[in-house]
């Protein structure tokens, strides 16, 4: 009777069912766009059926990712899952680009606030949240990439090798990214240059080997055992279903959540900065936190990595392109000082942060210094603006976000001077690897 219930099947089911009281929700009030927290249903009922709908959503996300590494290259796979799972943050930032786009001035700051402060979380939080509950986890003794090391907080992850591509391309899209605020807006160039750099990635991990996938167990072993065109179409679902419910969901999830942080008190810009954006990375972070949870910590973070690269090329590129269209004529989505400098933050926190990894291998001490950063910032800031009236307070958070950013830049210069033997393994890795897929013949993938 018991063996019924360890099924496979059993936990998809418990899965979906997950996301049933949001799509009775969504269905109720007439589809996208109609849910609206405050309006016609509760904050806490908006955040209560889509945080259920995008836990269950991101299981099968999860799912399907690890049942697609039998036919196409993980990283392929995980690009996929990375995309999808971050696509609500798309959503988010086109949205308040279109406004700017109609000419909403506050609009346009607000994109860029909401993507500095997505990008900053998936580091901050992200990176350093899923380093510290892989190694935490390391008491079962079933994680590979967990390695014990004597000294202060010396437990290290390895990364895997594989992900040099996606560290290297991230670096140069963090060095380009401080060129942004020179120009006073994201502009048709930034979009070139970004999504031509994403671009670029996708077709050399597409034309990558089909690795022999990992030996899994559960529901992507089950699927996985599925005739290929079955297998396939298992897939393409799981992606769809799971992509629709967290695009439709996230946005309500976040409002409600934006409406209960309001009721007590929290500035409205500081909750789109920070609660939309942690709103819309949830997805992610559960899938991440399940991979992990399963002793595969090397393929948690090369989604987190993976995750990081689109949103920093390809959510920064298409800004602007949401903006040009709003407007009718192709422009520059423009920003105040402010947002300037908060670019030059977040690129001085993924400098560091791309440093940390440069040997493919992330600390205890070093998680705990990027969530350490990350909190003390965002905290200082939150106390500034809630203590000290405009436009004074503005004026001190500018300062603060360049002492924050001079600190990451040196932590990071001081790091890549430090491990300049890695970084040069990691650029000749990723040269050749970038080489050979554009050169080799593809192999057949195995059914």
């Amino acid at each position: 009777m018991l063996e019924r219930f360890r099924h496979p099947l059993v936990a998809v089911a418990g899965a979906l069912l997950l996301t049933v009281p949001w799509i009775v929700t969504f269905f109720s009030y007439g589809g996208y766009g109609t849910v609206h927290p405050g309006e016609n249903i509760l904050p806490v009922l908006a955040v209560t059926v889509g945080g259920l709908g995008i836990l269950g959503a991101a299981f099968l996300l999860a799912w399907a990712a690890e049942t697609a590494e039998k036919d196409v290259p993980q990283a392929f796979a995980i690009a996929v899952l990375a995309v999808l799972a971050v696509a609500p943050e798309y959503a988010v930032d086109a949205l308040y680009a279109w406004q700017a786009g109609a000419g909403s001035a506050q609009a346009a700051n607000l994109a860029v606030a909401n993507m500095t402060g997505a990008n900053r979380i998936l580091i901050g939080l992200g990176w350093s949240g899923i380093a510290l509950f892989s190694i935490y986890r390391t008491g079962r003794g079933d994680d590979s990439a967990v390695e014990e090391r004597s000294g202060f907080l010396a437990n290290v992850v390895n990364l895997d090798r594989e992900i040099a591509l996606e560290i290297v391309l991230l670096l140069v899209a963090t060095l380009f990214a401080f060129l942004i605020p020179l120009s006073g807006g994201i502009g048709p160039v930034d979009t070139l240059f970004l999504v031509g750099l994403y671009l670029f990635y996708l077709l050399v991990i597409i034309r990558g080997d089909v690795e022999e996938p990992e030996e899994n167990v559960g529901v992507p072993a089950y699927f996985q055992s599925y005739p290929k065109m079955a297998r396939i179409g298992v897939v393409l679902v799981g992606f769809a279903f799971s992509g629709a419910i967290i695009f439709t969901a996230v946005h309500p999830f976040a409002e409600g959540l934006e409406q209960v942080g309001l009721q007590y008190g929290v500035p409205e810009f500081f909750m789109i900065q920070w609660v939309a954006p942690l709103a819309s990375e949830s997805p992610e972070l559960v899938v991440v936190a399940y991979l992990v949870n399963k002793a595969r910590s090397t393929a948690g973070f090369n989604a987190l990595i993976s995750s990081k690269l689109n949103q920093w090329t390809l959510l920064i590129g298409t800004l602007a392109v949401v903006y040009s269209i709003s407007a009718g004529a192709i422009g520059t989505l423009p920003f105040d000082s402010k947002q300037a400098a908060e670019i030059w933050i977040t690129a001085a926190q993924s400098l560091f942060a791309i440093a940390i990894l440069t040997n493919l291998e992330i600390s205890v001490r070093e998680a705990v210094a990027l969530l350490v950063l990350f909190i003390s910032q965002v905290v200082a800031e939150f106390y500034v603006i809630r203590t000290i009236a405009e436009p004074a307070a503005t004026q001190i958070s500018i300062q603060i976000l360049y002492v924050y950013t001079a600190v990451y830049v040196v932590l990071g210069l001081a790091l890549f001077a430090k491990r300049r033997e890695s970084l040069r393994d990691l650029l000749g890795h990723t040269a050749t690897n970038t080489r050979d897929a554009f050169t080799s013949d593809q192999p057949d993938s195995a059914d």
